[in-house]
């Protein structure tokens, strides 16, 4: 079983703990109120369960830090504390010092937990102006139990629940649940653009100048009319005495086909925020006690 400090699981685990953070909450005894150091860090398994708290053990024995099971383990955020169940001073000198270059494998965790399982022995005190052989005569102790061993490969934590299951007495935590509204996005298909090419026929008109000749016949009287010429000068024919080549211009029109306008063709994406509402639901604590004091905090 591999084991992770807590902030290397989850770096953000203090939001799921409301802001508070279990690490640096001083360790106390239980009962006596003895501050026996402070809380530095916290071990998790795969799954994210809380399996060790990592205590130093500044005011007990100087520069030691052990692991303490979370089953052993009052957490009060009320008072901002952490509250040992059962450890005594004698079972702290006996862990194994915690180093976190070390290795944490099933043998470490066997001896850390083989403390745990120990009885806690107690010696009577003795007056010292008693002399010894008035003493009453100690009852027989009894059997000890056997310490339970287990198999590397078989060891899972909940076969011990005294040592990593929560105290139902010390412990009781009930869960509210409520419902959020949470939203995501599907893309949907809502139609499409075709896009074609038409030909229009339209009438077009262009002014062409064009040029005709024609013949033009002036008659005129000359200034010697009347004046008598020579039979040599008269020559009376008959027939064609002239001919003169008559052109036009005519209007040559063609087609030729231009580039008018290029049509670029794209798609954008505009955003924009819509709101919807639904009905959820929430549990609320309900607390029947009759007339008994209750204290909500």
């Amino acid at each position: 079983m591999v084991l992770y400090k807590l902030e290397d699981f989850e770096p953000n685990y203090r939001d799921a703990f409301e802001g508070q953070d279990i690490k640096g909450l001083g360790v106390y005894t239980q009962g006596s109120d003895e501050k026996i150091g402070s809380v530095t860090d916290v071990l998790v398994d795969e799954e994210g369960h809380f399996r060790y708290l990592v205590v130093d053990l500044g005011f007990w024995i100087f520069g030691k830090k052990v692991l303490l099971p979370i089953g052993r383990a009052r957490i009060d955020y009320n008072v901002d504390r952490v509250y040992t169940i059962g450890l005594t001073r004698e079972q702290a000198e006996s862990l194994p010092e915690f180093d976190e270059r070390q290795t944490l494998d099933h043998d470490y965790e066997e001896r850390v937990r083989g403390v745990y399982r120990q009885p806690t022995d107690y010696t009577l005190p003795v007056e010292a102006s008693t002399p010894v052989d008035s003493l009453a005569p100690l009852p027989t102790p009894a059997t000890p139990t056997p310490t339970p061993t287990y198999a590397r490969d078989d060891y899972t934590y909940e076969r011990e629940p005294s040592l990593f299951g929560l105290n139902e007495q010390e412990n009781q935590t009930l869960k509210l649940y409520e419902e959020r509204l949470i939203a995501s996005k599907r893309r949907e298909k809502t139609g499409e653009v075709s896009i074609g090419k038409r030909v229009e026929t339209d009438t077009a008109r262009i002014a062409v100048p064009i040029e005709r000749e024609r013949v033009v016949i002036e008659r005129v009287t000359p200034a010697d009319a009347g004046t008598a010429v020579s039979g040599r000068e008269a020559d009376f024919r008959e027939g064609e005495v002239a001919r003169i080549e008559i052109h036009e211009e005519t209007a040559d029109v063609r087609k030729e086909a231009f580039l008018r306008e290029e049509v670029r063709v794209k798609k954008v994406v505009d955003q924009e925020t819509v709101e919807t509402q639904e009905t959820v639901r929430r549990e609320e604590l309900d607390v029947n006690s009759g007339n008994l004091p209750i204290e909500e905090r």
